[in-house]
């Protein structure tokens, strides 16, 4: 079961979508573009997935961004 937790406009063309999905029998957080132009609309091929196995690990490494 798919579910998308939220978007974030990075410009006027690409969201970037944060949802939390199944793949392969395995629980995940996937974050991925998604574009809507006049040639494409829908997902690109980047992004990243993070097996829920590694979210406690990958939550302390962005805690410790600072900008």
């Amino acid at each position: 079961m798919d579910e998308e937790i939220g978007r974030l406009m990075k410009n006027e063309s690409t969201e970037i979508v944060i949802r939390v999905d199944d793949y392969g029998g395995q629980r995940g957080v996937t974050i991925r573009e998604f574009l809507t132009s006049e040639r494409y609309t829908g997902f690109t091929k980047q992004g990243t997935r993070i097996p829920a196995d590694k979210w406690k690990e990958f939550v302390e490494l962005v805690n410790r961004v600072r900008v």
